[in-house]
């Protein structure tokens, strides 16, 4: 794949990520608990594809670029990106922490942890997409 290609599938695999969670959400909130794993599932493999084709593209192929804009456009693509950055940062030990007490049936645990996980996986997944649209879509705002 040409390195140029991978903001677009970073950005695919984050807007997939986001349609699996809500549909995990609505399949939870109506008590289907085996379509809420299913749903879910695909939201961590999407969301694991896009971790790995991240990681890939700015380690190994070294890719950075600078937001055009300026102005007041350029304050709320800071605005965004700062939150999503330390937020995505820091996500994975939770995101796994509450797959792994849904696997445990500890679903006391796991209730108490999604009502801080899943808003900001969605958080993380939204905003990963509107960094993508400032960056490359609209880059001067």
């Amino acid at each position: 794949m040409p390195p140029f290609m991978f903001p677009t599938l970073n950005a695919t695999l984050n807007l997939i990520s986001l349609i699996f969670l809500i549909l995990g959400r609505i399949a939870v909130k109506k008590g289907d608990v085996t379509q809420h794993w299913r749903w879910m599932t695909c939201a961590l493999t999407t969301s694991g594809c896009f971790l790995v084709s991240y990681l890939f593209y700015h380690f190994v192929i070294g890719s950075h670029v600078e937001y055009e804009g300026a102005g007041f456009m350029k304050a709320i693509y800071y605005l965004v990106l700062g939150p999503h950055i330390l937020l995505a940062a820091g996500q994975l030990p939770f995101i796994l922490l509450t797959v792994w007490s849904a696997l445990r049936q500890k679903f006391s645990l796991h209730v108490r942890l999604v009502k801080w996980v899943w808003p900001v996986w969605v958080y993380v997944s939204v905003t990963g997409v509107l960094v993508y649209l400032m960056l490359y879509i609209f880059p001067h705002g």
